[in-house]
């Protein structure tokens, strides 16, 4: 017999150990599919990339900016001095979780046109024809004066409205 104070080491019923380490099961599987779901690989193709006959369908000397248009589409971009250089750019990446993609392989066809808007030269370049560049350290700097933190503090005074309106 137990005495007034005595505990007694009565183990739980079977029926909650098991519905306990099913639970358990169950999110010990849940949490490994996270897991395993967050380190997938992605890869993802940008760009159009031309079929050999519709650049065999491009004759310098001949083919215009329409017809240009026509075969290949608009260009992924357009040369910053001038509208006389198209550039046609496709570009295969690949991603794994959130570390930073990692390019595949890139495509870069180039369409020279001259100043009457007739294909002038057609050219190609590779991920191995690229070079890779160091961005010069530092910042650029801004026109204009740097101000002191008093001076931004004092500048600002009288520049809000109190009445929140506009």
């Amino acid at each position: 017999m137990g005495f007034v104070g005595d505990t007694v080491n009565v183990p739980p019923p079977r029926g909650n150990r098991m519905r306990c380490a099913g639970w358990r099961r169950w999110t010990v599987a849940t949490l490994a599919a996270m897991a395993l779901a967050g380190c997938t690989v992605s890869e993802d193709q940008r760009g159009h990339l031309p079929d050999p006959d519709q650049l065999a369908e491009i004759k310098p000397g001949t083919t215009t900016k329409e017809q240009v248009v026509k075969i290949l589409g608009s260009p992924s971009s357009v040369s910053a001095f001038n509208d006389d250089t198209w550039y046609y750019i496709s570009r295969k990446t690949k991603q794994v979780a959130f570390l930073s993609p990692t390019v595949l392989d890139q495509q870069v066809y180039i369409v020279d046109f001259d100043d009457r808007g007739v294909v002038k030269d057609l050219g190609h370049r590779t991920m191995e024809d690229g070079a890779a560049i160091t961005p010069a350290p530092g910042a650029t700097p801004a026109p204009g004066r740097e101000l002191t933190f008093i001076e931004q503090l004092l500048g600002n005074i009288g520049r809000f409205n109190s009445g929140g309106a506009p």
